[in-house]
C-alpha cells in the first residue's frame, strides 16, 4: 500500500529546515512519526541532499543499543559528520537514550548540523529538559490520520469513509489491515504498549487497575466537563479508596503519552482562562471503542472529538468557550485571532438550530463563527454564522 503523505507536517519541517533550531516531533505511538521522518528524508534527497549527509537512528532498534549512552551516541554521530556540508541528524524515539539532551546540546553547537527528534512521551519535553533546550526547539505535534488523509486514494464515498473512520481507527497502519477484527487486535496490542511502556514504566505507576478505570472513565466522558474531583468521586463510588492527588498524577500521565488531550475553558466575556472544569478528547476513537464500545447516543461527542483533533492538527490553540450560562464548543486561536465553532449532529429541527446558534449570536466580536453539522446541506449563513457540512470542512484544503 502506498504511503499516505503527511503533507501539512512535511511543510512545517521544510519551513524550519536549516534553521538553527531543534525540530521535535511528538505524538502517540504509531501515529506515524518514523514514517514522517522517512518521508522528509526522501524529500531532502529530492531537493539535492546526498544520502551521506543524512544520519538516522531508531533507538528501539537493537542495532543501536550501544548508542543508548549519550557519550557513545555523540562520538558516533560526530565520526559520521561531513565537515564541509550541512548534516541532517534524525533521532527516533530519543527518550530511550539516557540524558539524550546532553548529546543533542553538544551537536546543536555545530553550525552544520540540523537536528530532528521524535518521542512518544511528553517526558521528552519535561520541564527540566525544556529548560535545557529553552528557545532552541520547535515542537511539531503529530496526531493519527486526519479524515482527509484517511480518504487519500480511497474510492469510497465521503460518507462511507466517515463511517469507517468513526468506527475503526485513525492510526495509519489500520488502513492496511484486512478486516475489522484485525484492527481490533492491532489496537489491543497498541493500547497495551502505550499503557505499559509509556505510562507504567516511564512514570513507575503501581496501580494498573486504577489506571484502567481512569482511562475508561475519560473515554466514556469525552466532550463532557470533567475535573479531577469528579473522577475521584466516581472511583470512590465504585469502591476505590484514592486521593485527588493520585488521580491527578494518573490523569497527567495519560496526557503526557498523548492518549488524551485536555482542553481548558475560557470565559469569553471575562477574557480569562478558567481553572475549573476541562474536557478530555481521545487521540483515536478506535481505542475508545475497544474499551467501552460504541453507542448511538455517543455520536455527537464522537463528532466533537473529531473536530477538536482536526483543529489541533491545523495548528490552533483550542479552548472551550463559556458565554454566561451558555457554552461554545470550541474557540480556535491562531495568530491573535479567535474562530468559534459549534458542533451538532443535525440542526434540521428548528429548536435545535436555534439552541446551537444562540451562544454564537451572543459573541459581540467580528471573528469567524461556524456551525458544523452532519446534515449534507449546502452552505447556509445565519446572521454571519456559516453552517457547514462537517465532512466538507474536514476535507477542505
Amino acid at each position: 500500500m502506498k504511503q499516505i503523505p503527511r503533507t501539512s507536517y512535511l511543510d512545517q519541517l521544510i519551513t524550519w529546515r536549516d534553521k538553527q533550531i531543534i525540530k521535535v516531533i511528538t505524538g502517540i505511538r504509531r501515529s506515524g512519526k518514523s514514517t514522517l521522518m522517512q518521508q522528509y528524508m526522501q524529500q531532502l534527497q529530492a531537493l539535492g541532499v546526498n544520502p551521506e549527509q543524512i544520519q538516522f537512528y531508531n533507538f528501539e532498534d537493537l542495532a543501536n543499543e550501544h548508542l543508548l549512552d549519550y557519550r557513545q551516541l555523540y562520538t558516533h554521530v560526530c565520526q559520521q559528520l561531513l565537515p564541509d556540508k550541512q548534516n541532517y541528524v534524525f533521532f527516533d524515539e530519543v527518550q530511550m537514550v539516557s540524558e539524550y539532551q546532553r548529546a543533542v546540546d553538544s551537536l546543536f553547537l555545530r553550525s552544520n548540523v540540523d537536528i530532528y527528534l521524535t518521542g512518544s512521551n511528553a517526558y521528552l519535553l519535561s520541564s527540566e529538559i525544556a529548560t535545557l533546550l529553552s528557545g532552541r526547539y520547535i515542537e511539531i505535534r503529530l496526531l493519527p490520520l486526519s479524515f482527509a488523509e484517511y480518504c487519500y486514494q480511497s474510492h469510497l464515498s465521503a460518507e462511507e469513509n466517515y463511517r469507517r473512520y468513526l468506527s475503526l481507527t485513525s492510526f495509519p497502519y489500520g488502513l492496511q489491515l484486512p478486516h475489522d477484527e484485525s484492527v481490533r487486535e492491532y489496537l489491543t496490542g497498541l493500547y497495551s504498549t502505550v499503557v505499559l511502556k509509556d505510562i507504567v514504566s516511564r512514570r513507575k505507576l503501581q496501580d494498573m487497575d486504577l489506571l484502567e478505570r481512569i482511562v475508561r472513565f475519560l473515554s466514556d466522558n469525552i466532550g463532557s466537563l470533567t475535573s479531577v474531583k469528579s473522577v475521584t468521586n466516581n472511583l470512590q463510588a465504585g469502591g476505590r479508596k484514592v486521593s485527588d492527588h493520585t488521580v491527578e498524577s494518573y490523569m497527567q500521565s495519560l496526557i503526557e503519552c498523548f492518549l488524551f488531550y485536555r482542553i481548558d475553558r475560557y470565559d469569553i466575556r471575562g477574557k480569562q482562562r478558567l481553572k475549573v472544569g476541562h474536557k478530555y478528547y481521545i487521540a483515536d476513537l478506535g481505542i475508545r471503542h475497544l474499551l467501552i464500545g460504541i453507542r448511538n447516543n455517543d455520536l455527537g461527542h464522537l463528532l466533537e472529538n473529531i473536530v477538536c483533533l482536526e483543529l489541533l492538527r491545523r495548528g490552533y490553540q483550542v479552548m472551550i468557550g463559556k458565554m454566561g450560562e451558555a457554552e461554545v464548543d470550541f474557540i480556535a486561536l491562531q495568530s491573535g485571532q479567535s474562530t468559534y465553532f459549534q458542533v451538532s449532529l443535525s440542526v434540521r429541527d428548528e429548536a435545535t438550530l436555534q439552541r446551537e446558534l444562540a451562544p454564537l449570536r451572543q459573541i459581540n466580536d467580528h471573528n469567524p463563527k461556524y456551525l458544523l453539522t452532519l446534515d449534507p446541506d449546502p452552505l447556509v449563513i445565519h446572521d454571519g454564522i456559516r453552517q457547514l457540512y462537517t465532512l466538507d470542512w474536514l476535507l477542505e484544503k
